[in-house]
């Protein structure tokens, strides 16, 4: 991993020396990391971050499941009053080696999800959970109940009514 690559959440962890059976790895962003992270995502505060991971050796590589929660506070779209919520993301991705990895996609119709790089035999679980709270944010999120209120108009006009407005000013 180079600087340039890493964000402000970073918990590289040796696969390399992984025991055979796998291993557990917990992710516990700090109040500094999240002020960070919420400069980044522009939000107006995370309060907590963590991820929850299983790694797990394959014939490809390292597979990471596990869970990413994080207690957030955002902007309404519709009311621009910040309200708390709560992301939780699943996560499941494959690790290989770069030498390991296919040249191009597959040119059939289905779907390539290559799996990401192992780095100097590490993976980075700060930046993975990162990554999974990014894809959980809500990209209009809405405060519970608030309602976006749109224009003076009591009734929705018909598309005829202009017309009819028309035809009453300019006589038959």
């Amino acid at each position: 991993m180079t600087p340039d690559e890493v964000g402000p959440l970073t918990r590289p962890v040796d696969v390399v020396h992984m025991p055979a059976r796998g291993t557990q790895a917990h992710v516990h962003a700090t109040e500094e990391e999240c002020r960070a992270l919420a400069r980044d995502f522009k939000l107006p505060a995370i309060r907590s971050l963590t991820g929850d991971f299983t790694l797990e050796k394959t014939a490809k590589g390292i597979q990471v499941r596990g869970t990413v929660r994080a207690d957030i506070t955002q902007t309404c779209v519709a009311t621009l009053e910040d309200f708390d919520s709560t992301v939780e993301e699943d996560v499941d991705v494959d690790f290989a080696e770069p030498e390991g990895m296919p040249a191009a996609p597959p040119t059939d119709e289905h779907d390539f999800d290559p799996p990401d790089e192992i780095v100097n035999g590490k993976i980075d679980l700060g930046a993975l959970t990162a990554e999974f709270l990014a894809l959980g944010l809500d990209p209009y999120p809405r405060k519970p109940g608030a309602a976006f209120e749109g224009g003076d108009k009591d009734k929705e006009e018909s598309p005829f009514a202009a017309l009819a407005k028309l035809k009453g000013q300019g006589g038959d």
